[in-house]
C-alpha cells in the first residue's frame, strides 16, 4: 500500500514544474509496483513457462 511518505518522496524526485498528468502517472506507477511486490510476497506469481503458455493465446 502506498503511504504519504512514498508519494511525497516521489514528488521530491520530480522536476520543479510538472503537469498533473505527470504526477498521476508517477503515483499510478508506484501503486502498480507496490501491488506487484505484495503479490510476489504472497506467492501469487506465474512461472516463465506458464507465462509463455498464456502469451501464446494472445499472440495468435
Amino acid at each position: 500500500m502506498l503511504t504519504k511518505e512514498k508519494i511525497i518522496e516521489a514528488m521530491r524526485d520530480m522536476p520543479n514544474t510538472f503537469s498533473v498528468d505527470d504526477l498521476f502517472d508517477r503515483i499510478l506507477l508506484l501503486q502498480k509496483i507496490e501491488l506487484g511486490l505484495e503479490q510476489s510476497n504472497a506467492g501469487q506469481v506465474v512461472s516463465t513457462a506458464e507465462a509463455k503458455e498464456r502469451l501464446k493465446k494472445w499472440l495468435k
